[in-house]
């Protein structure tokens, strides 16, 4: 094993043990990672795509600190028609990385620390209006212990606005249906209280009811305490909730596809419609900063604007 490998194995335990990060974040690293180890393998550092440079031949074994050998990788990601942010997002797994390294003492600096970030292509979240989101709710459920379940998780995605990995982690101690509360661990482990609605909170009283019939015997301790499970007695997992979504999205008639977290989108923006301020809703989301709940912002008025030139006399049809 060489001791680039060796170190990523190191740094999956590091984020596992010592920063306790969620198993998607986790993976996510080390997938980029050994991507990144995958592309000093498989290139010679004398060939023409580095030509100019001072590099020297790195070998797959060793761990390179040389920036240019990070911007060599950054090159390959472009060519392949890589999207900035997922770029950027590379660029992070390294920075991590290399940080841990340099903390341990086994590499002098790190050199993902002098590349620069790619300049990210803002987006605009994709949500669903109110006639949408109602028709996603009144969808026709089975009142078996699936069609309960189903339910109350789509009304809990939308009156909570909870994370796909943040509902597939409840725990049935985690709701508070007195209180209207649900205890959410949200990304690096971190808890947080989110105050759910009435509907949401019959719906999990529904399914709890016929919860008893998708345990199955000799459980293990997991399931036991999960929130939702699946048909085969197990915590239900992020692919799971994703079927049950696209189901729901299709029979409802929207004529559209929307993603799980395209739920969150949907509960923040109606909030901000309604008059929300942006410090709460990112307390109910769970952004470590304002700026990532700031994105809210640029829906509802581009929304405004749809709307302005759809109905004003004098928009001209959107052309001005």
């Amino acid at each position: 094993m060489g001791l680039l490998e060796q170190a990523i194995g190191e740094f999956g335990r590091h984020m596992k043990v010592e920063r306790n990060l969620s198993e998607h974040t986790r993976e996510g690293y080390l997938t980029d990672l050994k991507q990144f180890q995958t592309f000093l393998e498989g290139t010679d550092f004398k060939s023409e795509s580095v030509k100019g440079t001072d590099l020297k031949s790195v070998p797959s074994c060793s761990i390179p600190i040389d920036p240019m050998v990070i911007r060599s990788f950054l090159a390959s990601l472009y060519r392949g028609k890589c999207r900035k942010v997922t770029v950027s997002r590379k660029v992070a797994a390294l920075r991590s990385f290399y940080r841990y390294l340099h903390r341990e003492g086994k590499v002098s600096l790190n050199p993902a620390e002098l590349v620069q970030l790619p300049r990210c292509e803002k987006y605009i979240p994709v949500v669903l209006s109110v006639d949408e989101m109602l028709a996603l709710l009144h969808v026709k459920f089975p009142e078996d212990a699936t069609g309960r379940r189903d339910r109350s998780m789509i009304e809990l995605f939308y009156s909570a606005g909870i994370r796909l990995s943040e509902l597939t982690g409840l725990d049935l101690g985690d709701i508070h249906s007195k209180e209207g509360l649900v205890k959410v661990r949200g990304k690096g482990r971190k808890e947080r209280i989110v105050p759910v609605g009435r509907p949401a909170l019959q719906a999990l009283e529904a399914y709890l009811q016929k919860r008893p019939e998708l345990r199955k015997e000799g459980a293990d301790i997991d399931a036991e305490k999960a929130l939702f499970l699946s048909t085969r007695g197990k915590r239900i997992n992020p692919r799971g909730v994703a079927r049950v979504v696209e189901r729901v999205v299709r029979e409802s008639g929207i004529g559209r596809r929307i993603s799980p977290h395209a739920l969150r989108h949907t509960f923040a923006t109606h909030l901000l419609d309604a008059g929300a301020d942006l410090r709460s809703i990112q307390e109910m989301l769970g952004h470590r900063s304002l700026s990532t709940t700031q994105k809210y912002t640029s829906v509802s008025v581009s929304r405004l604007m749809e709307i302005y030139d759809r109905s004003h006399p004098r928009a001209g049809g959107g052309k001005r």
